[in-house]
């Protein structure tokens, strides 16, 4: 009844009558969105439909850009707090941590907004509507995006990205603080170099057990705002028109009512990559008709009004898509008065504060994984002779960025951590050593030689975003951002062998990178290893304080470390088969889950109790050492004979548990028994039956895991 009273408003005085509507903060988004649309011409219409919304001055709609990024910090848009990359966040096995950060990063994100807007800058990356996070599994350790997701386990990803949008979105019951879109929708994780034309194909089984639960959790528990479609194809179709993922799953299997945006430029690859369509008038109606409420490019602008004219797509439709695009201008309190929305009131203050400078080192310290540390050489004494600090990112703010970074004026590189830490008489050295990608062209280098005189050396190892990342950002990739290999440059590996060779006192490899590194050699000539990812802002004093003691390495591998590219499947075979923890039956270096710490951990005392609706599996982690600690315990489910295609072991259950020195907790894990399935070879969930393995231990269970130093597992058989 209102919206019909609105019509007949507007047919007294269209414009007046219906601004006063939109305006009116008593009726409903819905009925306010749908008067502003209902007042656009189809011209004005088509031009919100696209990334770059222009103004429309006579309807006093002012200029607004979609695109904006957040994936790890308020991206791309001057000052902000950068934390470490997303994989790191992952090594914490921390929701809650999640959720503190990106809360952190929507309340600087506001701030910056309301600052924006006041000094009428409203350009790309300045708004609210965040493309991120990126849930896609990182299923191939090549992929050079891989670094800005939470790793290989749905179950983990599922619940680390919950967490994200949470805090991203805030939780004012009327107002959204910011959005967050999933991407990329929905089976996407390379080749970069054959995105715009690849076509996926992944099993049912994989698809619907691997690729989808993380958007599934997304879309239909928390609620995010925005789904984005991938480049590539799924089964032939382009993922931006495709019916399968746009239809069938999100809209109606999983009742998305929030925006589809394209990956930018998607929609010309319809018709260009896949050649799916033959003009760009087809592949823009096929993309409007399948979801697709914005355009990231220029398809819409240029090819929808004759795809209009054409009949291959309705104005009904372009009006539909609208409304799912100006419902969350609305309840981003866009069109509000500014008092009557309480994030219109978070101070410039909160931009890179005190507060949240400490939350990144906090992520950054209990990112970090300790993968090796014979003889206890760590943590190093602050009151260390002659440290010597080498290696090419020892100095380097790059590796603490990673992609889609912000910009901060407190970025700590590992020197400057290390020399904040140790003591004033320590004689700490620095030399680079190493050029990062390529051969030193100066063939006299002392730098390897001066370890003779050092009581540890601290080598900084790696790779960095411009070698790993998105097609068109990785600079020194050959491969548009991929990997062919996983080892370090030849030229780091050298050196390295250099420093082993000349090294007076324990040799100490910090590894930066955003995917795994397979170390080889390397692994048996260092002392202790520790994996920093890319650390963010505060990277350098967490990697310190990790180094020296103040703080106890706590990070767990969100993904398996592989030996060699020569352990996995051909990189654009998408059968999950041969790949991750949950399918791979080779040796990794390093196993998912795995984690070392200067704690010593026991897990005892498991038992296991059922009634009609859940096991309730509990056990006790004790902390025989003299430090305090923190670990990671993980469930898994493994079965005795498995069925053709099963998954070997199954992540069911995650806690992050602290535990004071010489102390114990008691902790449960309570498993639903509705989520005891597996998915079958059609895609199909079916309950689990026969003989399982329950595992709780703080690795994945297995002989490598136990060989490196894990807790042992406690274990129980279980009959479904």
């Amino acid at each position: 009844m209102a919206l019909a009273c609105l019509t007949l408003m507007a047919l007294a005085n269209p414009v007046v009558a219906q601004e006063d509507a939109w305006r009116d903060q008593s009726l409903s988004f819905e009925q306010r969105s749908a008067a502003l649309i209902d007042a656009m011409t189809l011209d004005e219409k088509i031009s919100q439909l696209s990334d770059e919304s222009p103004a429309i001055e006579r309807l006093g709609i002012v200029k607004y850009n979609w695109w904006n990024e957040a994936l790890h910090g308020v991206a791309r848009n001057g000052k902000a707090t950068v934390f470490p990359q997303i994989i790191g966040l992952a090594a914490t096995f921390d929701p809650e941590l999640s959720f503190r950060m990106a809360d952190a990063i929507s309340t600087e994100a506001r701030a910056k907004f309301n600052i924006s807007q006041a000094m009428g800058n409203r350009e790309k990356y300045t708004g609210l509507t965040f493309w991120s996070p990126n849930v896609n599994i990182f299923r191939d350790p090549r992929w050079g995006r891989g670094q800005e997701t939470f790793g290989e386990s749905p179950l983990l990803t599922s619940l680390m990205a919950d967490a994200f949008v949470r805090g991203i979105q805030g939780d004012d019951p009327k107002y959204l603080k910011a959005t967050a879109a999933a991407k990329h929708f929905g089976v996407h994780s390379g080749p970069e170099a054959l995105r715009h034309s690849f076509d996926a194909k992944p099993t049912a089984k994989d698809l619907h057990e691997t690729y989808l639960p993380a958007f599934a959790h997304l879309v239909t528990k928390s609620k995010v705002a925005g789904v984005m479609c991938a480049y590539n194809a799924v089964y032939g179709e382009p993922a931006c028109s495709s019916d399968l993922l746009l239809n069938e799953l999100l809209k109606q299997q999983w009742q998305f009512d929030g925006y589809l945006v394209s990956d930018c430029g998607a929609l010309y690859d319809i018709h260009h990559g896949h050649k799916a369509v033959k003009t760009p008038e087809q592949a823009a109606a096929a993309a409007l008709n399948g979801g697709v409420s914005l355009n990231c490019g220029f398809t819409y602008n240029a090819a929808l009004k004759q795809a209009v004219e054409q009949g291959l797509v309705s104005e009904n439709t372009i009006d539909e898509r609208l409304q799912e695009l100006y419902r969350l201008r609305f309840k981003l309190g866009l069109f509000d008065t500014a008092e009557s929305n309480p994030y219109n009131q978070i101070p410039a203050d909160v931009i890179n504060s005190p507060e949240h400078v400490a939350l990144a080192k906090e992520v950054a310290a209990k990112s970090i994984v300790l993968l090796k540390n014979n003889n206890h050489v760590l943590p190093l004494a602050k009151d260390i002779k002659v440290p010597y600090v080498t290696g090419p990112f020892a100095a380097s703010s790059d590796v603490l960025m990673a992609n889609y970074y912000g910009i901060s004026g407190n970025m700590v590189t590992i020197l400057e951590g290390i020399a904040n830490k140790v003591s004033m008489g320590s004689a700490l050295n620095y030399r680079m050593g190493a050029l990062p990608f390529n051969d030193n062209k100066n063939p006299k280098n002392w730098a390897p030689f001066v370890a003779k005189t050092a009581d540890a050396v601290i080598a900084v190892v790696g790779i960095s975003a411009d070698m790993e990342g998105e097609e068109v950002d990785a600079i020194a990739s050959a491969h548009k951002g991929d990997r062919i290999d996983l080892q370090l440059p030849q030229n780091q590996i050298n050196y390295v062998k250099q420093l082993a060779e000349n090294k007076k006192g324990p040799l100490v490899l910090v590894v930066a990178s955003g995917s795994p590194v397979a170390l080889g050699e390397l692994y048996d000539l260092a002392d202790a290893i520790v994996q920093v990812w890319y650390p963010g802002e505060q990277g350098g004093n967490a990697v310190a304080d990790v180094l020296f003691g103040d703080a106890n390495p706590s990070g767990h591998l969100p993904l398996t470390f592989p030996k060699s590219v020569a352990q996995l499947p051909p990189y654009d075979d998408y059968r999950m088969q041969g790949r991750t923890y949950k399918f791979m039956t080779k040796e990794p270096l390093f196993p998912f889950g795995f984690g070392l710490s200067y704690s010593a951990f026991e897990y005892r005392n498991l038992a296991i109790e059922q009634d009609d609706s859940a096991y309730r599996v509990s056990f006790e982690l004790r902390n025989s050492s003299q430090r305090d600690g923190s670990d990671v315990a993980q469930l898994y489910l493994a079965p005795v004979e498995p069925k053709a295609q099963e998954a070997l072991f199954e992540l069911k259950a995650f806690k992050r548990l602290d535990v004071a020195a010489g102390q114990r907790v008691q902790h449960e894990f309570v498993i639903a028994k509705s989520a005891l399935t597996r998915v079958d070879d059609n895609g199909k969930s079916v309950p689990l039956q026969g003989k399982y393995q329950l595992f709780v231990a703080n690795a994945l269970p297995s002989e490598r895991s136990a060989k490196l130093g894990a807790a042992a597992p406690l274990t129980q058989l279980i009959e479904f």
